[in-house]
């Protein structure tokens, strides 16, 4: 009985307190649920990013839109202004 009682809390011992013990694994569970949040995450900024190449191979409305608002460059024969918010002069 008492050697029953040993291996018991032995293997108590490795569950709980060892290197691959519960705590260990309740760890790793936790840190792979995060890397799959990560992983879709990025695996949806991807598809975005896959999109906009598709767009500016394809089409010229998408490039000249990210002309216009990147490189702030205008069509010939367009006249652009600039508006300047005087409010935060005073």
């Amino acid at each position: 009985m008492t050697i029953l009682v040993v291996i018991l809390l032995l293997l108590q011992y490795r569950l709980w307190f060892s290197h691959d013990g519960l705590p260990s694994v309740l760890y790793l569970h936790r840190a792979v649920e995060v890397q799959k949040q990560e992983n879709e995450q990025l695996s949806e900024r991807n598809k975005v990013l896959a999109a906009e190449v598709h767009d500016l191979k394809s089409g010229l409305d998408a490039l000249e839109e990210r002309a216009r608002t990147e490189l702030g460059l205008i069509k010939p024969g367009e006249t652009f202004f600039q508006i300047i918010d005087d409010t935060k002069h005073e």
